[in-house]
């Protein structure tokens, strides 16, 4: 039956009256979880408080970031233990005990340590924490990685207060001399058996920050070949020309090293590849002559010339074609020229195959990180291949998955950089990411997983 004007308005005038009275809506809340102003002050100082510890090399001070993390741990009601493989070089282990702990464990990893900085570059004291007007926390080690290491924390501090338990025992590790090679801290820690009983499915470490919105990811990363080329050649009178000598034999080297590292640039330049899929090369001193307390002798032409190389090979890369071009062109005995590796990291793992991991559906450890970052309101980028090196090449090199993840989207690149800052906002928002990723892969129940992925 049709409605008349009047029943139109009364219909109103009640929904108006509705409306006027009702309780107010909650407000819309993005994908994942939000903070209180209380919440997000007390993880933005607790992150502060971690940043102010110098653990710069050439001194770190692991033992004071030792003791801030173990606060952190028994806060959380977490069991945790101190290892030393190497004196004075802590590794900490915290563990989240699982409701099934024969299925394998979660590791979440971060390194304690961050490179030297020179102050005087900086707008704020690179340990100073401080937070500008705009939510920057300026500060060494903010991307590089002590917002990692403490977004674990806090994303586990946020599960806990919510009541979840995980099925998969979780631990966090955080290591020594990642940024000296490692090898006294995640190596010798994958090493023990303390490691082995641990039943390790998963492991995520370190990425990168994005300039846009979408978060980086990295399933490899190339291997640093680190090596000295030396020439010998005569000495001689300044002024005479010779063939051969360590100078110019040196000077030949580096010209065809040039070469080579332009082609691979190129490929980078053209968008061919990524930077992570192609061999760089850098010098990184040159060294000949003869010194004095004033400079060099400049009319003695020297006996011996050495050139240092930060060389960074892909697992894609073929190891024996690169170093037959060391031998044959680079380095070539004919030339009266050696070389010697300081650092020589295999591309491969333990079963002869390219330290990858898979990252794609075959591998259900990659549909759980994908998922989980959805789920969270973000969302990855193709997974890349890491330009550099991390601590994940020791767990990738047991056939475990690894993945390198850094949540810090819309922010610029700045680890090893003067004025190295992350904003508060990006640094809460991380810890929703981990919060999502530490559930999903600590409830997953697959029976498939009781054996590592194939890779």
């Amino acid at each position: 039956m049709a409605k008349t004007s009047n029943d139109v308005i009364a219909l109103a005038s009640s929904l108006f009256l509705l409306l006027l009275f009702a309780p107010p809506l909650p407000p819309a809340v993005a994908k994942g979880a939000t903070f209180t102003s209380d919440e997000a002050d007390r993880a933005i100082s607790r992150f502060q408080e971690y940043l102010r510890i110098d653990t710069a090399h050439p001194t770190p001070d692991y033992a004071s970031a030792a003791t801030f993390l173990r606060a952190q741990a028994d806060s959380l009601s977490l069991r945790h233990e101190t290892l030393e493989f190497v004196p004075g070089k802590p590794v900490l282990l915290l563990k989240w005990p699982g409701r099934r702990p024969s299925l394998p464990s979660v590791l979440l990893n971060s390194h304690t340590d961050v490179v030297p900085s020179e102050p005087h570059k900086w707008t704020h004291p690179p340990f100073s924490a401080a937070l500008d007007s705009g939510g920057n926390i300026y500060a060494r080690g903010s991307q590089d990685m002590k917002c990692v290491g403490i977004q674990y924390l806090e994303a586990v501090r946020r599960l806990k207060a919510a009541g979840f338990a995980p099925d998969r025992t979780v631990y966090l590790s955080f290591v020594p001399d990642e940024e000296i090679g490692g090898t006294d801290g995640a190596g010798a820690f994958v090493a023990s058996d303390a490691f082995k009983k641990l039943g390790i499915g998963v492991v995520l470490d370190e990425g990168l920050a994005s300039p846009r919105p979408e978060f980086r990811v990295f399933y490899g990363e190339r291997s640093p070949w680190w090596f000295v080329i030396r020439s010998r050649g005569a000495p001689g009178h300044g002024a005479k020309l010779y063939d051969g000598t360590a100078m110019e034999n040196a000077m030949r080297s580096v010209e065809a090293v040039r070469r080579f590292r332009a082609a691979q640039f190129d490929l980078v330049k053209t968008g061919a590849k990524a930077e992570g899929e192609v061999v760089s090369v850098n010098l990184v001193y040159l060294k000949a002559g003869t010194p004095t307390p004033t400079g060099f002798v400049m009319n003695l032409q020297p006996s011996e010339a050495e050139v240092g190389l930060d060389v960074r090979v892909p697992p894609n890369a073929d190891p024996q074609a690169l170093e037959k071009r060391i031998a044959e062109e680079w380095a070539p005995s004919s030339r009266n020229m050696t070389y010697e590796f300081k650092q020589k990291v295999s591309v491969y793992d333990m079963f002869g195959k390219p330290a990858v991991t898979v990252a794609n559906s075959s591998n259900p450890w990659w549909t759980l990180l994908e998922e989980a970052v959805k789920n969270a309101g973000g969302k990855l980028s193709k997974p890349e291949i890491f330009p550099a090196s991390t601590d994940a090449r020791f767990f990738r090199e047991l056939g475990i998955s690894a993945f390198g993840f850094s949540p810090m989207a819309n922010t610029p690149i700045l680890l090893h950089d003067h004025n190295e800052f992350l904003n508060k906002d990006e640094y809460l928002k991380g810890i929703t990411m981990y919060e999502s990723i530490i559930k999903a892969f600590a409830s997953y129940n697959d029976k498939d997983t009781e054996s590592k992925a194939e890779l």
